[in-house]
């Protein structure tokens, strides 16, 4: 990553390689048996998944931005948001983002961006208005250690297979692209294509749930050992944490599809298997984890 003061994280690093390998070989897989079922199409299926990652690696982040509704704010109109994430940059010496507030109640925060001069760091405003200063301050440097670490940029392209396994899946089947009738052959694979394609999004579902997991866990560290006081975002986790139970359920579900981006996970009230799949370790994990850092830097 480019040399800022976050400090470096190589167990990140080792699980990033891995995960974008491991994605990368599920990719080519899967393009590959497409190409064979299609035939002379080729190129088509060649033109349609390059196209789409192309889309989804320069377009995730204004994407991803306007999905959540966060509108880019300028330092007049949130001079506090704007005056936190001013420090941490400085401190971190890395570029400052793009600063946008979400207008909705669920308390929460994000980062998103393919790299440090393309990033945006967001806040709601149901965070703005729970949050102290410095438990503000905790929770974007945490984001901006999604940043610097570029975990935000992996997230994103190793999401993407996923989705395109049931895209592709979906649009063959009902425009009919690969045919009727035919080989026995062809026949075969159109048959395993279903099936090759839920494979393909598990695989990949569960390879990016456990690296959030950890990636979350890395950017407490990380957020915490910058600002010197984990306390500080532990109190943010356990404020927040405790707030989402009284934000209504249609927000929350609402929210639910960008848990993978969010500080903490907008959950529902009961939602057992949703927190058995969570992107997020559970907060007693992460409380745990500040606590024994903040007894190594004495406080």
């Amino acid at each position: 990553m480019a040399r800022t003061r976050y400090a470096p994280d190589r167990g990140l690093t080792r699980r990033m390689v891995l995960t974008m390998f491991l994605i990368g070989l599920l990719y080519v897989i899967f393009v590959g048996v497409l190409v064979a079922a299609l035939g002379k199409a080729w190129p088509l299926v060649v033109i349609l998944v390059g196209g789409l990652f192309a889309a989804q690696f320069w377009f995730s982040d204004r994407i991803a931005a306007f999905s959540m509704g966060a509108r880019e704010v300028t330092p007049e109109q949130a001079p506090e948001l704007h005056g936190a994430v001013d420090r941490l940059c400085a401190l971190a010496d890395m570029p400052k983002p793009k600063v946008a507030i979400a207008d909705t109640d669920v308390p929460n925060a994000f980062a998103t961006g393919r790299s440090q001069k393309k990033s945006l760091v967001c806040a709601t405003t149901g965070l703005l208005r729970r949050l102290e200063p410095d438990e503000l301050e905790g929770v974007l440097a945490h984001e901006l250690s999604h940043v610097a670490h570029r975990d935000v940029a992996v997230m994103t392209v190793a999401a993407f297979l996923g989705v395109l396994a049931g895209l592709i899946t979906r649009m063959a089947l009902w425009t009919g692209l690969f045919g009727r009738g035919g080989r026995n052959n062809q026949n075969v694979l159109l048959l395993l294509i279903p099936l090759i394609s839920a494979v393909v999004y598990v695989i990949s579902f569960l390879l990016t749930r456990l690296l959030s997991r950890y990636r979350e866990l890395s950017a407490d560290r990380t957020g915490a050992l910058l600002t010197g006081r984990p306390s500080a975002l532990a109190s943010a986790l356990t404020k927040v944490s405790g707030q989402m139970s009284r934000i209504p359920t249609r927000d929350l579900r609402q929210a639910e599809p960008f848990n993978a981006f969010f500080f903490a996970p907008a959950l529902s009230p009961g939602a057992t298997l949703s927190r058995l799949f969570s992107s997020h370790p559970t907060l007693e994990q992460r409380l745990d984890r500040l606590a024994k850092l903040s007894n190594q830097l004495g406080g």
